[in-house]
């Protein structure tokens, strides 16, 4: 049965329309995903531009830091070269006056490694510790008591509470 009336729309005009409304929509909303794809894509690459430099400063910072970590040190130790130097230069000087130049540096020299944190590890007379003391050898004694330190061969350095070096000592044996 056929609908005469003039008023009357079409179906087949109808979804034309609709799918020309739908394709125009679908059409929008691909152009607008694809701009905010290429905003996203931007996006990132400027992250990882931006990670990367980072990943350079700091790879540069630390370079630099290595290179100069013992600057403080160094700078410290001037004044215990020059007077080195001093009393080498001194070619008129007695053994006196060279021996007080050499305790005058030596007094230098410690007061700028303790203000670096290096402790002098000197165990005399006390008992021995394994994480501070190697003992290079063992002897009898009457007048200390057993694993007491009755000699230091060579002194030991403690850095800021890490051992550097153990102080080579001898030991009272156990009777």
């Amino acid at each position: 049965m056929q609908n005469n009336d003039p008023h009357a729309t079409d179906p087949g005009q109808d979804s034309g329309a609709d799918v020309n409304a739908d394709l125009d929509a679908l059409t929008g909303r691909l152009a607008a995903l694809e701009t905010e794809l290429a905003q996203a894509r931007e996006t990132v690459l400027r992250e990882r531009a931006e990670i990367e430099n980072q990943r350079r400063r700091l790879q540069r910072d630390l370079d630099q830091a290595r290179r100069f970590a013992n600057e403080k040190l160094l700078g410290d130790l001037l004044p215990v070269y020059d007077s080195v130097a001093l009393g080498l230069a001194n070619e008129n000087a007695d053994a006196k006056t060279l021996r007080e130049g050499l305790e005058l540096t030596l007094k230098q020299l410690e007061k700028v490694t303790s203000s670096n944190g290096l402790v002098l590890v000197d165990p005399l007379h006390q008992p021995f510790n394994p994480e501070h003391h190697q003992a290079i050898s063992a002897v009898d004694s009457t007048e200390h008591a057993p694993n007491t330190v009755v000699a230091v061969v060579q002194k030991g350095f403690v850095l800021n509470d890490r051992l550097l070096r153990p102080a080579l000592v001898a030991v009272v044996k156990d009777s």
